[in-house]
């Protein structure tokens, strides 16, 4: 059966936009994701510590085979083989960050993955590209993104495409 999910992918280091094109550029060469959209660029303010640089968000929707646990185990080997420190302060800078924001209607609270991503409706840098790509796209609680996300519309800055 093939599940539908939502990626959150965000970097702010050694040049963040082209990292980003690196790592859609493997996921799309992988054959672990059918990637059907991908949202623009968007750069934001750092989340955790403000004396780091901004951040280049993008949020793409794929389908896979992958159970929720083996796409996250598959996501974390992708940032481990692009360089990325899981001994990193929290919320700190990093090279690469791969977050499963939904999967199909999935509510899922263990203690390695939480669906949807923790914050999802309060965090611009998902919710401005999430809208982007699907709008009317509703989420287990019943809210509709495209409705959130107008709440943070002024906190965000889309990259010209």
């Amino acid at each position: 059966m093939k599940n539908t999910v939502y990626i959150g992918v965000g970097s702010n280091l050694d040049s963040p936009s082209l990292q980003i094109d690196r790592v859609m550029e493997y996921l799309r060469l992988s054959s672990i994701l059918d990637i059907a959209s991908i949202s623009s660029k968007y750069f934001t303010s750092p989340m955790g510590p403000q004396d780091q640089p901004d951040y280049v968000n993008i949020v793409f929707k794929a389908n896979t085979d992958l159970e929720p646990l083996e796409l996250l185990d598959f996501l974390q080997n992708v940032e481990n083989e692009m360089g990325r420190d899981r001994d990193a302060i929290r919320w700190g800078a990093r090279i690469i960050d791969l977050d499963i924001l939904l999967f199909n209607d999935f509510e899922i609270d263990c203690d390695r993955l939480t669906v949807p991503h923790k914050g999802l409706t309060e965090r611009c840098f998902v919710l401005s590209p999430l809208a982007q790509i699907d709008p009317d796209l509703v989420l287990p609680g019943g809210d509709r993104i495209g409705f959130i996300a107008q709440k943070y519309a002024h906190e965000i800055k889309k990259i010209q495409d």
